[in-house]
């Protein structure tokens, strides 16, 4: 998922999203009205004056997209600039206050000063991506307190040793000097978001009680081994293991001394400062967290509890489906279109089934694949050469879809990409996998990274399926080319559309079918099937749990009964939506809508249609709402025609 932009993503999730529904209809209308308006007058200008003001408008969208990366140091270390490498961001109330302050700004100044009919086409694609953000966080400030700050999915407190392990470049010891620095930051990044938890808390908001409990496992291992635990009396800091940060930053510092880039005295005294900063600062900062977690978690009710129940819920939870699907579809159309998808793949899942020779029901060949861990068909073994197999054959699935991409695609990604284990401090069994992006320059790969703790929880109809999903032609496919993009407005790079970047990925497991080699045999079709019927289940179960009044349970009885998942996979599942409302709708409704574009497409070009002339206008422009995206293949197929 591209939850990448952990500044962003923390801050918006804090202040989140959307409009409530009358208000979105009413910008919808706005902007249309406006579209036919600038259609029927662009003409008026000539070709030169069109491309002067496009060129003046992207040029203060340069100026703006930089004012804004340079607030966030994160961000920053995502794109992999140097730039306040030092730093964490500001997670403060008033960070929140002065972000929706520029925001309010940037849209007045791109209102009064640019003329939308002289602009290029393309040109209004971003000015009309620049206002629909706009316009989705004024209201979403509404909601500011209505989203958790600490639970097992957004795991802002996980990502702190992340940031320093996975993305905080070294290369000299003013880089190492720099990852000192952002230890002591952590601390104070930590208690600015303990501040706003406990806001939150008072005005009656707090995650269900699971969401407590995984916080406070995941903080105690992140502080465990050396060196944190040198004063337990039985566990030295010579003999216990080292934690992730600890050896990453000695396994830093060494390559820093083999490179000549230090000598070892300074290796020796920056390394006994970063256990100093460890010890003094990072420490305290989780054992405050776990401090008010554990406080906080006798608040929590034992029932967890839907986005209905929170202050202002319904509108909340409205506006969280119009965020994540950036269409206006109603809890009760978009329940109405799961319950459909579910019966739909159930009978194509009835006739795999038959093809695999299993004899008995659908239910039972379901529990046939969720408890029968001993069948090497099914299962990899739980040890550590299942997991080598598991990465093994996940590279391998997506060498085979590299070698045929430059036939269902012209534009392809400049960065690579590379299939690894979660990191020990942050692996759920049975959590979803997931795919943090590449760097613009292409110096980083992209991760596809994959929970590997519990192996009874990857069963192998799954293997391919999901890194399709993650890697080719999903995530990494769209998400490297949006940050490669030279031709559109910086911003453009980086904004982030969850139902065009998951409806993405859904459409290509969908889309490999097509490729030779993929889904050679039942059980891997099954699997395929299997991921579908798992997205169209989420439309049905988000919309219950947050809208109709479900219980946990009874949406893991609904996943249990139309899938082949564990019990556990299944609460895994429910827990994430239950903590990130309307999130889980986006997958389902953006595979529609790119399946809807491409059907439109063909059946208007006929032989004319071209399959790689339609994915790079899908993926050529960037991730963008949904119904900007239908003008641009709009406009490519009415390009085509002529």
């Amino acid at each position: 998922m591209r939850h990448h932009l952990i500044a962003i993503a923390t801050l918006s999730a804090l202040g989140a999203c959307s409009p409530a529904p009358e208000t979105d209809n009413q910008a919808t209308s706005e902007t249309q009205t406006q579209q036919v308006a600038s259609s029927e007058q662009s003409a008026s200008f000539t070709q030169a004056e069109i491309e002067a003001e496009t060129a003046r408008l992207n040029q203060w969208f340069e100026e703006k997209y930089e004012e804004e990366v340079m607030q966030s140091p994160i961000q920053l270390a995502f794109l992999g600039r140097s730039e306040r490498q030092g730093e964490i961001d500001d997670f403060s109330e008033k960070a929140l206050d002065d972000a929706l302050a520029r925001s309010r700004k940037n849209a007045e100044e791109l209102k009064n000063n640019f003329n939308y009919e002289k602009l290029s086409d393309d040109a209004k694609i971003s000015y009309d991506i620049w206002m629909y953000q706009a316009q989705d966080a004024e209201v979403a400030d509404k909601f500011r307190f209505n989203t958790y700050v600490f639970d097992q999915m957004q795991a802002v407190h996980s990502f702190f040793p992340q940031l320093l392990i996975a993305f905080h470049r070294v290369e000299n010891a003013q880089d190492m000097q720099n990852y000192l620095s952002r230890i002591n930051e952590t601390g104070r990044a930590m208690d600015q978001l303990i501040a706003i938890s406990q806001k939150v808390a008072e005005k009656g908001v707090r995650p269900p009680y699971f969401a407590f409990d995984s916080v406070i496992k995941e903080s105690n291992k992140i502080i465990s081994g050396a060196p944190f635990n040198q004063n337990s009396a039985k566990n030295s800091d010579s003999s216990s293991e080292d934690s992730a940060i600890w050896a990453d930053a000695k396994s830093k510092l060494a390559t820093l001394v083999e490179k000549g880039e230090m000598t070892q005295d300074e290796a020796d005294s920056m390394q006994e400062e970063i256990k100093n900063a460890l010890l003094t600062v990072f420490k305290p900062a989780y054992e405050n967290l776990i401090a008010w977690q554990e406080t906080d978690r006798a608040n929590a009710s034992e029932q967890a509890m839907g986005a209905a129940d929170l202050p202002d819920g319904i509108n909340f939870y409205n506006y969280r489906l119009a965020n994540q699907t950036t269409t206006d579809l109603s809890a009760d159309e978009i329940h109405k279109i799961g319950l459909e998808e579910v019966g739909r793949l159930r009978k194509e899942m009835e006739a795999v089934k038959n093809e695999f020779g299993f004899e008995g029901s659908l239910a039972e060949f379901f529990v046939f694949l969720r408890d029968t861990k001993d069948d090497e068909r099914l299962y990899y073994p739980n040890t550590d050469e299942g997991r080598q197999a598991y990465i093994d054959d996940a590279t391998a699935a997506i060498d085979k879809i590299k070698a045929v991409l430059p036939d269902y695609f012209g534009i392809l990604p400049k960065a690579d990409m590379v299939v690894k284990r979660v990191e020990a401090f942050r692996e759920q069994d049975g959590a979803a996998q997931h795919y943090f992006p590449s760097t613009p320059d292409g110096s980083r790969p992209g991760v596809y990274y994959a929970h590997l703790s519990d192996m009874t929880a990857m069963p192998k109809r799954e293997l391919e399926v999901i890194a399709y999903h993650e890697g080719l032609p999903g995530h990494h496919m769209q998400i490297a080319i949006q940050n490669e993009l030279t031709g559109v407005p910086t911003f453009r790079t980086q904004a982030g559309f969850t139902a065009y970047s998951e409806g993405w990925a859904l459409y290509t497991e969908w889309l490999a079918k097509e490729m030779p080699g993929t889904y050679q045999d039942p059980l891997s079709e099954f699997g395929r099937l299997g991921s579908e019927m798992w997205r169209a289940i989420r439309l049905v179960v988000d919309t219950g749990l947050h809208s109709k009044g479900w219980s946990e349970q009874q949406a893991i009885a609904y996943f249990i009964e139309n899938s082949a998942v564990t019990e556990a996979q299944a609460k895994s599942e429910i827990r994430r939506y239950l903590v990130l409302p309307g999130q889980a709708t986006s997958y389902k409704i953006g595979m529609i809508k790119i399946q809807e574009l491409r059907e439109k497409a063909e059946a208007q070009l006929g032989d004319k249609f071209d399959i790689r002339g339609f994915h790079d206008t899908v993926l050529g422009g960037g991730a963008m709402p949904l119904a900007i995206l239908e003008r641009r293949v709009d406009a490519w197929i009415a390009s085509q025609k002529a």
